[in-house]
Order: C-alpha cells, then structure tokens, then sequence
C-alpha cells in the first residue's frame, strides 16, 4: 500500500477533507505500522543506559526522518493543501527533561538506534516534568507543565514491578517510547508509580512532598530546598534504580542469562550520579539469588560505566547515610559493605565512599565498582585526571578515558533546518548523512559566492521564520535584520548570562551617549533557573527588566533589544539555532563539561564566541583561529586562583569603569522602578564581593572581542566563509560518532 492510501486508511477519510488533529493521529498510527515492519531482533548483549531526564523533544518529524519518509509525507500533504509543519504542532513536547544532560541522553537514543546497536533507555515517567517557566513581574514563575494527552506517544505496559522502602512498598508501571532510528527500533522504558496523584500539586512547587505514594513521579528534579524534598529525591532515584535493576535482571534472564554471566548479557550506562544506586541494588538482588557477596560485586564491577558530566561540587551527589537508612536500610546495608571493602585497600579518607560525616559519595561508588569512568570532552576528561579525580586515576588509569559528546544530526539539521540540509544535499550530495565527517567536501566551495550568498539568504529565512515565532509566541516584534547574539541553554552562573547582560547595559548607555553600533543588535535568551537557585532566578530578572526598559526605550530599541524566550524547551530551539548568527559559549574556563549547544549552533552556521572550555577547545582546533572568536583565562589559571584563594572580585568593580557602570546600573532608579529592589541589590551584591565563576577577570577581552565579532559581521561574505567553516567540521561532533566510540571501547554490544 503506498504512504497517500496508508495514510489515508488510517485517518478514515481523504487527506484534503481531514482537520490538522485527524492528520497527526492519522500520521501517528501510520508511523507505528510502519516502524513494527523494520527487523529487529534481540542480541545477546544489551546495553541499558540509565539517566534522570531524557529531554526528547517531539518526535514525529524524527521518526519521519528516520523512517525514510519525511519527504515524501510532506509532498502528499502539501499536495493536497497540508501543511507537515502545522500538523507537528499539534504534538505535545515531552517534559520528562532540563537542559544538557537530557538532550545528550535523548540524542544518544537516537544514534543507538540508528547505528543499529541493541540498547534502551531507562529512566522515570514524569508527568508535570521539570516545570512550566511564567514570566510575571519580569520574573520566573513555576507552574506545572502537564503534557501526556491522547495524542500521547506513551504506550502502557502490563509489566509491574514492587520497590521496597523502609515505610512503603511501591508498585510501579512501565510505559515505553519508541525510539525509532534508522536502523531500527529501540524503547525508551520510562516507570511511573500506581498511585500518582496528580490533584495534590496546585503548581510545581505547592504540593505535599512527604506524600510519597502520591507525588514520586510528579516532577522531575523537585526544590530540594528542604529535608522533605532531598528525601523526595533519594526516593526518586531509588524508585528508579530498582525498576532498572528488576527489568535488566528479568530481560537478561528470558535472553538466556544467569546470574554468573550476566555481565555477558547487559551493560549499564550510568548518565551521571543520579542512578548511581544501581550499583548496590544489583548487588542486593543478586545476593537475595543466591550469588555470594564477591561474585556479585565482580559481576556489577563488569556491568556498569559512570559517565561524568561535571565538577561542580553541588552536581556529585551526596546523600547522608542516616537519610538512606531511613528510607531504603538495606541499600545502606550493601553501600557499607562496599566502603568497608575499599577501606581495607585504601587509607586515603578522600576515596572512601561514606565520609567522616557519614556523606556517601555516589560518584565515588561509581568509580570503585564500575570498570570505566568518561569525561564529555578532552579538556573535561583531562581535568578529571590531572585534579579532580586524580587520587582515582592513580589508582584505576584503565579505568579512565574520554568520550566527546555528541548530537543528533538528524534533529538538529534535517527536522529543524531544512532549507540548509536540502542546499548541502545540493552542493555534496546525502552520503554525508551516513558519515558525517563527509560535510567537510563543504570546504571546496569557500570561495564560491554563489554558495556563500546563499548561506546568508538562508539564514536570513530562517531569522524571519523566528521572528514570525516570536512574536506568534509572545506577541514581540523583532528586527530580522539585526545581528542575533544567541544565548541558549540552564540559568546558571558559572554559564554566566551574568556577563552577557553587563555587556548588553554597556551597549545600551553608550547608545544613550549617542554610540551607535553599526547594525542593531538581538540578544537572544533562553533559560530556566532551578526554582530553589536564588541567584540564578535574580539573573533572570535582570534580563526581564533590561528587556522591559530597553523595548519601551523608543530610540534606544531601533539599535539594541533582548528577547528571553519563556520557557525555553528543545522546540524553542529548534526555531533559534536555525537563525543565531552568535553563538555565547562563555562559561568560566573548567566549568563547563562539554557543552552540546555549541555543536548545534556550529553545525547550523552560528559562530562561536567562547572561552577556552569543554567542547569548545574541540571546536577551536577543527576550525582553526579565523573562524572562532575565543577569549578569556585558562583553564588552568581558574583553577589556580581557586586553589589560592586569591580572586576578590572588588578589585576590577573598583578599577575597571566599564564594570563599575554596568554593575553600578543594576540597581539605578530606573532598574528599582522597574523590578524587585531586593532581587536588584542581591545581585549586584553578589557580583561585587563574591563573583564565584569569576565574571570580572574575563569582561574586558569579551567585550572587546565581540566588539570585533560584530564588526567582522559587516563583510558578509567573509562571515559566509566562516559559517561555512563551522559547518563542514561539525560531523566530529555527530552523536552516532559518540555512540560508536562508546560501544567500541566500553558497551561492546
């Protein structure tokens, strides 16, 4: 039957009399026959790869892509007076996700199932996610974000499993994603609780976190601002550990394995410290099955890998052994033994599991009692075993080794740029999108105007198309002819959308004085703060007030504006990546793991202006010097001030007049009458006498190399060749590349 007959069988009527609605469940039960014809077949050897969030995004134009008939679908419809793009809308986008971390896991998944390999996700089924972003009275608000509805992409199973908690005994539900790829279809196995109650929760922050029947699956990543919501947390990640376990023991066994070679038969990503009890709970049921202690340990030695995304302190999880007694006794009972174990071996208090204030350190367990532990990025992978994991590395050098992070190309330039993949399939032909390292033939056109035009008349689409979004979205008319200086990605300060927005003040009072810039000037922003982060929140309101004074500003508009887009999501960026001509990657050197963002806005013809940190240093090598803009202090410098102590942030707010008339602006009158004096003077307070991720130091040379940025922005040929550059080395960074070193040096599937 061929796709315009299937589709319309499946909608019960012709395509030209059907509603958008009745075409996206039609479109949904004709992916669904036609991913259940693509083989495949169970292996031996499977990979699990376990994380909090997965932030997939919607997924239909995806699985079109992936299923080989997005093309054609598009044509049938438009044909027929449809419009694809329109019908896509009417898809909600899963919350089950926050920023990086998410995106990385949902991009694997994809190249997992594309590159062939056998292997799921596992994670929690969140029904409100992380939380829906409001802005009122130029501030963050968090609402709930319910987004499972009939058109739902979420299929419910009949397996069940019972999690055993000192106070409660919990029944969970498995439902399952498809994950469709090119090669074939992989699951996405997400467990919800039986008795979720989703009335307790009036918003993302108002509901009974000692509920614990009620409100496990709720939200992901709940204000753990109080002792109720750390141990809703633990309860989380033990929930979801143990359904992990539970499905990974029952799955093995039914493919042939028993509890003496199960390493042979599953091998367990560990996305970060969140599922890191995994490690005790396979211990305990492999014991309970009458595995002795060491065989045990040795066979989860051999089944799990830990993957690193940071150092910050906050980010390696630690939970207080007198918490996890009290809620799950015997996972504590299995941690203890494993710290006695190393205790034995090692004196060094600093490689003990549970410290001298009896904190257990998950990151810790992971690497003792997995067999490999990756860094996201070789600057990433290389601090990680020159400081902050070096007592680690001089113990288990085998155990280390890196694994750059990748994207999904298919995501981030089929589905989201079109006009741009069609063109480079008209330049170099599709055999790039088997390999992608191929989008380096780009190079050949550099001097080719015709070419370098039609990048810039590309991206000029694509900015009109987001402006047509914007204001759509949120009712702001934007000038498509400025240069979009692009910011996207978690409110945080060590990002530091801090130091953007000091720029951005110094830019709009040398307006004031009658400096103008050559070309007018977007700041595109898009960021969620944790809603317990203080600061991060304060941040965000120093972006909405400066949006407020300077769009209300009439001359002052003509030349600058920001834009902070309201809650940000993976759709929000698949309209601004498309369009960014800037790409901000600025946060403080060492920070930063890797960065995923920057691989998507290189890739879509955004340059990069950004320090010398994560992926960033990867891209500086494959474009070279002339088709990036970095700036800012080593990495190593960071981290010697922060060894001594020698950082005082007062010094450049009181020498550095640029700084001092930025920061001092914050809380001027016209700021104080506009939003919150408090937030206002915390802030400013914050950066004068702490300045933690260092936004000073760095001020001076990123405001004078953006300066040059946007000045080279006017030799538009020039940039063109630049975009080009970006472009035709972004294929180191697709995830299938990720995913293949992956399985070649730790899954082996």
């Amino acid at each position: 039957m061929n796709l315009s007959k299937r589709l319309e069988k499946n909608c019960g009527k012709l395509i030209f009399d059907c509603t958008d609605e009745e075409l996206f469940s039609g479109i949904l039960k004709t992916v669904n026959e036609l991913k259940e014809e693509k083989k495949c077949e169970e292996k031996k050897r499977k990979l699990y790869y376990i994380s909090a969030e997965f932030l997939i995004g919607k997924l239909l134009e995806c699985n079109l892509i992936n299923l080989g008939i997005y093309d054609e679908l598009k044509k049938i419809l438009s044909d027929n007076g449809k419009d694809l793009s329109k019908i896509t809308e009417v898809e909600n986008e899963p919350s089950l996700g926050n920023g990086g971390l998410g995106r990385l896991a949902a991009c694997f998944m994809d190249s997992v199932a594309s590159t062939g390999l056998f292997g799921d996700g596992v994670g929690l089924l969140y029904h409100f996610g992380l939380f829906r972003q409001v802005f009122k009275g130029n501030k963050q608000h968090e609402e709930k974000n319910p987004w499972m509805d009939k058109n739902s992409i979420l299929t419910k199973t009949d397996i069940t499993y019972k999690t055993e908690f000192k106070d409660t005994t919990l029944t969970s539900r498995l439902y399952t994603i498809d994950v469709i790829g090119r090669k074939r279809t992989n699951k996405l196995n997400l467990f919800d609780v039986e008795t979720v109650d989703e009335s307790i929760a009036e918003d993302a922050t108002d509901f009974d976190k000692t509920d614990i029947k009620k409100n496990l699956t709720l939200f992901l990543y709940p204000d753990d601002s109080d002792e109720a919501g750390k141990r809703l947390r633990l309860y989380q990640e033990y929930f979801m550990a143990s359904n992990a376990a539970q499905l990974i023991l029952e799955e093995s066994r039914r493919r042939g394995a028993t509890p003496e070679n199960l390493a042979e038969y599953a091998v367990i990503q560990i996305n970060d410290t969140h599922p890191s009890f995994i490690i005790p709970e396979l211990i305990r049921l492999l014991c309970e099955s009458g595995v002795s202690m060491d065989n045990a340990i040795e066979t989860v030695r051999k089944m799990c890998a830990y993957t690193n995304h940071t150092i910050l302190s906050e980010a390696l999880e630690k939970w207080h052994s007198d918490t996890i007694t009290a809620i799950v006794p015997q996972i504590m009972d299995i941690i203890k033994e494993l710290d006695k174990r190393v205790r034995a071996e090692y004196q060094d208090e600093s490689l003990h599991i549970i410290d001298t204030n009896s904190l257990v350190h998950m990151a810790r367990m992971d690497i003792h009692y997995g067999f490999s532990v990756n860094g996201v990025a070789s600057l990433h992978t290389r601090i990680l075993k020159e400081t902050e994991l070096n007592n680690f590395y001089q113990i288990y050098p085998e155990k280390f080794n890196n694994k750059t992070n990748g994207i999904s190309f298919r995501r981030w330039l089929e589905a989201s740029n079109p006009r741009l993949d069609e063109f480079i399939v008209s330049l170099i032909g599709d055999k790039f999108k088997n390999d992608y390292t191929r989008l380096k033939d780009l190079e050949k056109f550099s001097n080719d105007k015709e070419v370098l035009q039609k990048l810039l008349e590309i991206k000029s689409a694509n900015k009109v198309g987001l402006c047509g979004y914007i204001n759509e979205k949120q009712n702001r008319n934007i000038n498509p002819d400025s240069v979009f200086d692009v910011q996207i990605k978690r409110l945080h300060e060590y990002k530091r959308q801090q130091m953007n927005a000091l720029y951005i003040i110094n830019k709009y009072l040398d307006i004031k004085r009658g400096i103008l810039p050559k070309r007018p000037i977007t700041a595109i922003f898009g960021a969620k703060a944790a809603p317990a982060y203080t600061i991060a929140k304060d941040i965000i309101h120093l972006l909405l007030c400066l949006e407020d004074i300077i769009s209300h500003d009439e001359h002052a508009s003509e030349y600058i504006n920001i834009f902070v887009a309201e809650n940000y999501n993976v759709s929000w960026a698949e309209k601004i990546i498309p369009a960014a001509d800037i790409s901000e990657q600025i946060s403080l050197a060492s920070k930063e793991a890797s960065g995923t963002g920057n691989m998507k806005l290189m890739l879509n013809g955004a340059l990069t202006l950004g320090t010398h940190d994560g992926a960033n240093v990867e891209i500086h090598s494959l474009v070279g010097d002339d088709n990036i803009y970095t700036f800012g202090d080593s990495s190593d410098l960071v981290i010697s001030r922060y060894k001594k102590g020698s950082y005082k942030p007062s010094e450049y707010y009181e020498k550095d007049k640029r700084i001092n008339e930025a920061v001092e602006y914050i809380t001027c009158n016209k700021m104080m009458e506009t939003g919150d004096k408090e937030s206002l003077k915390r802030l400013q307070n914050e950066l004068i006498n702490k300045d933690y991720f260092m936004t000073f130091p760095d001020f001076a040379d990123y405001s004078t190399t953006k300066d040059r940025m946007i000045s080279d922005y006017e030799n538009r040929l020039e940039w063109a060749e630049k975009m080009l550059f970006n472009i035709a080395n972004a294929g180191y960074f697709s995830s299938d590349r990720t995913v293949a070193e992956y399985n070649k040096d730790i899954w082996k599937i």
